[in-house]
C-alpha cells in the first residue's frame, strides 16, 4: 500500500467531511460503507477502490484531484463573493454585468477580452 497516498486521501476526506459538518458515521452511511471501514480510510490505513473513491468524492462534494492531493482544496468561503475583496471595483462591475448576459453574449465578451489582451 502507498502510505503517502493513503494519508493524503484520508486527510482530504477528513477536511471535506468537517467542512460539510458531517460525522464519520453519516459519511459512511451515505457511501454504503461500514463506519469502521470509513474510519480506516480517513486515518490513512487503507486505500479505497476506484468505485469507493468516486463515491467518496460525490458524497463529500470534492474533486478527485483534491482527494488525491493533486490540487489544494478550495478555502472555506463565508457568503457570496467572499475571498474576492482584493478585486478592483471594475472587476466586480464587469462580473455583475456578465451574469446578466446570455451564453452567446458572454462568448462574445470573452472574445473581446482576448483581443484586448493581445
Amino acid at each position: 500500500m502507498n502510505e503517502k497516498l493513503a494519508t493524503a486521501i484520508g486527510s482530504a476526506a477528513r477536511a471535506a467531511r468537517e467542512r460539510l459538518g458531517l460525522t464519520q458515521v453519516e459519511v459512511a452511511g451515505r457511501m454504503d460503507l461500514s463506519p469502521i471501514v470509513y474510519n480506516r480510510l480517513e486515518r490513512g490505513r487503507m486505500l479505497p477502490s476506484v468505485p469507493t473513491l468516486v463515491r467518496l468524492c460525490e458524497t463529500l462534494k470534492v474533486s478527485p484531484e483534491v482527494v488525491l492531493g493533486s490540487v489544494e482544496p478550495p478555502t472555506r468561503r463565508k457568503g457570496r463573493g467572499a475571498g474576492r475583496e482584493d478585486a478592483p471595483p471594475s472587476v466586480h462591475l464587469l462580473t455583475g454585468l456578465a451574469r446578466k448576459l446570455d451564453e452567446e453574449q458572454r462568448q462574445v465578451l470573452i472574445l473581446m477580452a482576448k483581443v484586448l489582451l493581445r
